[in-house]
């Protein structure tokens, strides 16, 4: 239901027609905005030379290029095209992850990456006495040592699994001696292990000792250092991300069912290029930021950019985030500026006909598409390829 403003300054609230199953987000300042500029334009300065005592449906003469009102027109064409509402976020672009690695073991830290270095599988992610600490790929930690015992089943796990499938990755065994799916510590993995230690330089003991080993579900990107040259270890190491280029935004609860994983959105960068990106992750717990309050309580939106390498080199930046929040199709779509706010309420365009006269028609308001400057519209006499006339 619509109601019609009694003051001519005043616009149309306009409610759209939903044609997804999410809620429009609220872009009322903006629409408020626009209208009100353009009942502006008509009552004080009559730009179209149309006088608005004339009833709806009059025919004037035509007043070709503007001539005799104080603005020059011209025409647009009604169309019958799909709209989308919009709204803009303000995100981080960054990167995906946020991992800690402790050190439970006791011993002197000899050496650190650095930060933003990149650790790879197989790598030396740090040393503790001269012996290298070793990143391996896997979702579980680790939580004790990995050893070979009396037979197969003696040592099992998810983590086993993951240390058969990292080593064949790695190439210290084929997927023929080794199954990479196998969760069984056997005499493969034990020898895949020693070929491991030899590369690294260190005693080929076909096991690993907790402590020797660190699981990350990714390549390890230094994002900070807990720990020291010289100190102690016993607590936290480092921190690190992933590699993976990723946008978060904080979004409103209460907006949370109006953007959906696979959704694609624009994504306005600091350098003034834009990109795409699509949504990877809608929270599903809602948080209040810390010394935050009056935004009220948010949920976690992650996007995957379209195009990694499209987002530039800073490693964290601010960017804004467009997301498509309604959308209607086949609808009969005018410009924004040929809206006429009239005087005794509501909005109407002017038509001019083929044969050079102009009349005003009555038009009830749906969806604004602020980024193609058009509206939605429905009135009697309406349709697709009619020019209404605009400012030039």
């Amino acid at each position: 239901m619509r109601t019609r403003p009694t003051d001519p300054q005043a616009p149309l609230a306009p409610q759209p027609r939903h044609a997804r199953r999410r809620s429009r987000l609220a872009i009322g300042g903006v629409v408020l905005a626009i209208l009100a500029g353009a009942g502006a334009l008509v009552e004080i300065a009559h730009p179209y030379g149309i006088s608005l005592a004339h009833p709806l449906g009059v025919r004037q003469p035509a007043n070709p290029a503007g001539t005799g009102n104080g603005a020059a027109t011209t025409t647009a064409t009604v169309a019958r095209q799909s709209l989308s509402a919009r709204t803009s976020l303000t995100g981080t672009l960054g990167y995906a992850g946020d991992y800690t690695v402790t050190d439970a073991d006791h011993g002197t830290m000899t050496w650190l990456p650095s930060v933003g270095q990149v650790i790879g599988q197989g790598e030396v992610l740090y040393r503790v006495d001269g012996q290298p600490v070793v990143l391996l790929y896997g979702s579980t930690p680790a939580y004790r040592a990995l050893a070979q015992g009396q037979k197969a089943s003696d040592v099992t796990g998810t983590d086993v699994r993951q240390l058969n499938r990292d080593l064949v990755a790695l190439g210290y065994a084929s997927a023929k001696a080794l199954n990479p799916s196998s969760n069984e510590f056997t005499g493969a993995t034990t020898a895949a292990i020693k070929a491991l230690q030899k590369h690294l330089g260190v005693a080929e003991t076909g096991r690993f000792d907790l402590g020797q080993v660190v699981f990350l579900p990714t390549a390890a990107r230094v994002t900070s250092l807990s720990a020291t040259l010289g100190g102690q270890t016993g607590g936290p190491i480092l921190k690190a991300s992933s590699t993976t280029r990723q946008v978060t935004v904080n979004l409103g609860a209460t907006r949370q069912s109006q953007i959906a994983v696979g959704e694609q959105v624009g994504i306005a960068l600091p350098d003034g290029r834009t990109t795409t990106g699509r949504v990877s992750a809608v929270g599903t717990v809602a948080t209040t930021p810390a010394n935050d309050s009056t935004s009220g309580p948010t949920v976690e939106v992650d996007i995957s950019p379209t195009d990694a390498s499209a987002t530039g080199t800073l490693d964290q930046a601010p960017v804004q985030v467009q997301i498509t929040t309604d959308t209607v199709r086949d609808a009969l779509a005018v410009p924004v500026t040929a809206l006429v706010a009239l005087a005794g309420g509501g909005y109407a365009v002017e038509v001019f006909a083929p044969d050079g006269t102009r009349h005003l028609v009555a038009v009830s308001l749906g969806l604004f598409d602020d980024d193609a400057g058009l509206v939605q519209v429905t009135g009697a006499g309406l349709a697709a390829g009619q020019r209404v006339v605009v400012p030039a």
